[in-house]
Order: C-alpha cells, then sequence, then structure tokens
C-alpha cells in the first residue's frame, strides 16, 4: 500500500470531484455527523464540494488535504486558515473524512498530522475542531494532543435518526 497525505492544489479539483463525493456520500451513508442528513444523494455531495469547498480552496481561504491510498483518493480534511483579524493566530479543521472502507488504517491520523504541520508552518498557535461527542474521531483527536474545551448538549441532528446530540469542541495549542 503505497499512502500519500498532501495538499490538493485548486488545479486539480474538478478531476477530484467525483472521488471527493463519493467519500462524503459514504460517510453520511455509514453515519458520520458531519454537517448532513439522510437522506443525502451523491448529487448533494457534489454540490457540497463544487459550491462550498472549492471555491473557498480557490480563495485560499481553506487548504484541502486529500490522503490517497496507491493513487486513490481515501480519504480528507480541511484546514480553514481564513479568520477574523483578532484570530489570524488561529485555524479550524473541518470534515475530516475517511471513506468507511479505508477506515481503520490510520488515514485520519495522517491526515491530521499533515493539517498540524500545514498550521504550524503557516504560523497558527492554535487549532480548533468540533465533533459529535463520543465519536471515534473524538478519541483520535483526543490521542493527538487536542483537549476538550466543552460540549454544546443537543447541537446537531443526528443524519440517521430525529435525535438531536451533543457536539464536543476542542483545541490544540501549538506553540
Amino acid at each position: 500500500m503505497r499512502l500519500e497525505i498532501r495538499p490538493v492544489i485548486a488545479t486539480e479539483l474538478n478531476s477530484l470531484e467525483q472521488a471527493l463525493a463519493e467519500t462524503l456520500w459514504a460517510c453520511v451513508q455509514g453515519g458520520a455527523s458531519v454537517s448532513f442528513v439522510l437522506p443525502f444523494s451523491q448529487n448533494d455531495a457534489t454540490r457540497f464540494w463544487s459550491d462550498q469547498v472549492f471555491p473557498a480552496v480557490q480563495r485560499n481561504d481553506v487548504i484541502l488535504f486529500g490522503a490517497f491510498v496507491d493513487g486513490r483518493l481515501q480519504g480528507t480534511a480541511q484546514l480553514a486558515i481564513s479568520q477574523p483579524a483578532n484570530q489570524l493566530h488561529r485555524a479550524d479543521v473541518a470534515k475530516l473524512l475517511v471513506h468507511p472502507e479505508a477506515r481503520r488504517s490510520g488515514l485520519g491520523r495522517a491526515l491530521m498530522l499533515a493539517v498540524e504541520a500545514e498550521a504550524r508552518t503557516l504560523g497558527k498557535t492554535l487549532l480548533v475542531l468540533d465533533t459529535r461527542s463520543g465519536d471515534p474521531s473524538q478519541r483520535l483527536y483526543e490521542s493527538l494532543g487536542f483537549n476538550v474545551a466543552g460540549s454544546i448538549p443537543g447541537y446537531c441532528r443526528n443524519p440517521q435518526t430525529e435525535t438531536y446530540e451533543a457536539t464536543t469542541y476542542l483545541y490544540k495549542a501549538l506553540i
């Protein structure tokens, strides 16, 4: 298995659109709490990338990372570097996605390490993210040195049910 973790450049976006949409769609179908609920189509996933993420990447507001296994995109993460004037020292981590068929292979950890390294290179001193409370991703983030800032009950709807669940905010100081 050959693994490559790297930023996706703007000229690659269109060629990766289908793989990005498939990864997001598969994650949502599997119950991932990443802002979407069922029913969620592949067209919905494609629109998310083309309408929201691609323009942010092209504006240099977001750095999109790809995890490529044997040349095939299997995971992504986003580093949102565009922040208000009083928060230029920090960045947000968003949409850590690993295709269900590639889970438990270290891609999530590898993506997070790449995101953190890029944040450090850019002089960021604080990373912030949120995740559904108790998800395996929370354990991953904590194992990488992220600290719990707090939880908000009833924050988001479960993607597969009508129930509302808590989210946990986490942060990591990079200094």
